[in-house]
């Protein structure tokens, strides 16, 4: 069963995602969320499918809206973005098959998509050849041609590019891109928007100012900090105000 977070979870969370990867980040967020649920299910669910459910933690979390800051890559000029999360979600939110296949060019392609557990395995590659190169050896459950087996190494790259934009158009919550014009130039372009970076960066904004929120209360009235933590954020808001006079 799926729960928003209370303002000590998402506190909790924090604390303990401080210093750890962005795909730990995302697990702990789940797994505070739907605590029935086993932290592995999560990390073999495809990148899109994780992002889904991160989408909508961010919803129960902060609400429905989003603002962002951006700048034109071709004239530099700042642009303020204010969106909805239902923009976000991709047409189709049903949970991709486990095994998927590709007939093209004479190759016959079984492969799986990404998820949690592979970007942890490539996140310690030296470069974007060698990441591409291990994610597809992971992902790729089997390649014939003509009957025979054939290695990643030895697939043209028109098939590489073929697999990879099929995984794209089977998990599109993966790879979400806004289109985005700017007003004093008019450049037209498409930035990726990733819901997972998005989210922490606005739980460590939060954080840190619900921290000094406790620390005035605290020092004002002798309060615990899970007593102002149990605070509906209207009334933390009223007592600030009452302190600051």
């Amino acid at each position: 069963m799926t729960r928003a977070l209370t303002a000590s979870q998402l506190l909790g969370v924090w604390e303990q995602g401080r210093f750890e990867p962005p795909v730990q980040r995302a697990l702990l967020l789940l797994a505070a969320a739907y605590p029935e649920t086993s932290v592995e299910h999560f990390a073999r669910l495809s990148l899109g499918q994780r992002d889904a459910h991160l989408l909508a933690l961010r919803e129960w979390a902060f609400g429905s809206q989003l603002h962002s800051l951006v700048s034109c890559p071709q004239c530099g000029e700042r642009l303020e973005l204010n969106f909805n999360t239902v923009d976000l979600r991709a047409a189709s939110a049903d949970e991709p098959a486990q095994a998927l296949a590709l007939n093209v060019e004479g190759y016959e392609i079984q492969f799986r998509l990404p998820d949690s557990l592979d970007l942890v395995a490539i996140s310690n590659l030296p470069d974007l050849a060698a990441s591409r190169q291990q994610m597809l050896e992971r992902c790729l459950l089997s390649v014939q041609q003509n009957g025979e087996a054939r290695s990643v190494a030895q697939l043209p790259d028109r098939v590489i590019d073929a697999t990879t934009q099929e995984m794209a158009q089977a998990d599109p919550q993966a790879d979400v891109q806004l289109a985005l014009a700017c007003p004093a130039c008019g450049n037209q372009w498409h930035a990726a928007f990733d819901i997972l970076s998005f989210f922490w960066n606005e739980l460590h904004a939060w954080a840190l100012r619900l921290l000094r929120e406790v620390h005035l209360l605290a020092s004002a009235y002798g309060w615990r900090e899970a007593d102002i933590l149990s605070l509906s954020p209207w009334r933390r808001q009223f007592y600030l105000e009452m302190v600051s006079g």
